[in-house]
């Protein structure tokens, strides 16, 4: 169902506004190079510092653009369960063609309260439901009997985006959940990993930038091509690398997309851009790999 890329998109900003022509131009540019679907309102798309309004509009805007060339996989997650049933309720009526849902972060509840959570959005929906599990944001992962649970429990929970960074929690997700469900690396860096393990392809951050690379690897090892995977995932480790390295996303590759001609690099407080420093070694390492 979900096999292939799947863009998490940026929020362009201008002046502190949603910036839509600069939004449907990602879009396009993406799709153009190959990704299957797009992901609005994720961590990428900055969903922490959107206004609810915001939120949908966004998410409206994202279905707009997209026309049918791709699912929608719609943001809707939240740290409390009436919130995340009402945002995933709004997005079914705009037209979605999944929800992303992820880990509640803050609060920390226990298993049994992630999968009543889980459970509830599940009911209050008729969309199919990828959990993500980012214990480095969240303070917490959705456990693999948790999934496994929630999987055989709810038909509409299909998929894991998982972002915790472990080939052998791959491993365990695909032993442990039934024939069907699939596993999203959330990580640009360990999709060829995980996918050697079963994962079946990415939600990118990546992509944004270069979606043609990020489309072509993850099809080349869907159909066992894992040499000319290898071969591109080595040339854009470094890419990878250094969107890790120079600060949290989504601030290196909202550098990185201005420098490419998207938009101007703005985020909201309490996120800040990169500094003129760390802006110059991004700049040399998109030049040398000629993306700019």
């Amino acid at each position: 169902m979900f096999a292939g890329v799947h863009t998490a998109l940026i929020t362009p900003y201008r002046k502190n506004k949603i910036d839509p022509a600069t939004f449907k131009k990602v879009v396009d540019a993406n799709f153009a190079g190959g990704v299957t679907g797009i992901v609005p309102c994720g961590t990428t798309g900055e969903s922490p510092t959107l206004s609810h309004e915001e939120h949908h509009a966004v998410i409206e805007l994202a279905i707009k653009c997209a026309k049918g060339r791709g699912p929608v996989i719609a943001g809707t997650g939240s740290n409390s369960t009436d919130e995340a049933v009402s945002l995933t309720k709004a997005a079914e009526k705009a037209g979605a063609d999944a929800s992303l849902q992820v880990c509640p972060y803050y609060n920390k509840p226990s298993q049994e309260g992630l999968y009543q959570h889980f459970k509830a959005v599940a009911k209050a929906t008729s969309l199919p439901i990828i959990l993500y599990s980012i214990p480095g944001r969240s303070g917490i992962e959705i456990g693999v009997e948790t999934t496994a649970r929630l999987a055989a429990d709810c038909k509409n929970i299909v998929a894991m985006k998982e972002a915790g960074g472990s080939v052998e929690r791959v491993s365990q997700l695909v032993a442990a959940c039934p024939a069907g469900f699939e596993v999203l690396s959330g990580d640009d860096s360990l999709t060829l990993a995980f996918m050697s393990v079963g994962a079946v392809g990415v939600i990118s951050v990546a992509s944004n930038l270069i979606p043609q690379v990020m489309s072509d690897l993850v099809r080349h090892a869907l159909f066992g091509r894992y040499d000319a995977a290898l071969a591109l995932h080595k040339k854009y480790y470094r890419l990878f690398n250094t969107f890790l390295k120079l600060d949290t996303n989504p601030v290196p590759i909202k550098a990185a997309m201005a420098l490419a001609g998207f938009g101007e690099p703005t985020l909201r407080l309490p996120m800040l851009g990169l500094d003129h420093e760390k802006t110059g070694i991004l700049k040399k390492t998109l030049k040398e790999l000629k993306i700019v």
